[in-house]
């Protein structure tokens, strides 16, 4: 457990109470996830009882409180993306990554999630990964935008 990190974004909160998504968003972008013995800590710390911030974490489709993977990696499945082939594009992802949609994969390189609109309708199917986004995206594509972010 790193006390020291949560101690240091809780200093960030005065008033803890009301600023317990402020605190789960930090925690998050630290930890890249939300872990238990951290979400247990911060419950005794700002007296909040854990099965509340379980409920806000498990309530905000943002937080996570499984590992994800460096590369976040969202396939749009909005109505264009849809109609365009996102599922095949989502096919080929979870076949190479050997993962789901929701998981991540073993090495913590890659995390697949689906998303319900993006608003690039125009290059759709279309597919994010962290901050960058892939138009038109084909199946045979795949391979070569994983590469892009594999070290």
């Amino acid at each position: 457990m790193d006390l020291k990190a949560v101690n240091e974004i809780l200093s960030q909160f005065p008033e803890e109470r009301g600023n317990l998504i402020g605190i789960l968003h930090e925690v998050q972008n630290y930890f890249s996830y939300l872990p238990e013995a951290e979400l247990r800590y911060i419950s005794k710390k700002i007296d909040i009882p854990i099965t509340q911030i379980y409920s806000v974490a498990n309530f905000y489709n943002r937080f996570s409180l499984a590992p994800k993977g460096n590369n976040q990696i969202c396939v749009c499945m909005g109505t264009a993306c849809h109609v365009k082939g996102s599922e095949k594009i989502m096919n080929e992802l979870q076949e190479k990554l050997q993962i789901q949609k929701g998981e991540t994969t073993e090495d913590l390189l890659f995390s697949l999630d689906e998303v319900r609109c993006i608003g690039a309708c125009g290059l759709a199917p279309a597919v994010v990964v962290n901050e960058d986004t892939h138009g038109l995206v084909k199946p045979k594509m795949v391979g070569k935008i994983l590469s892009k972010y594999k070290p």
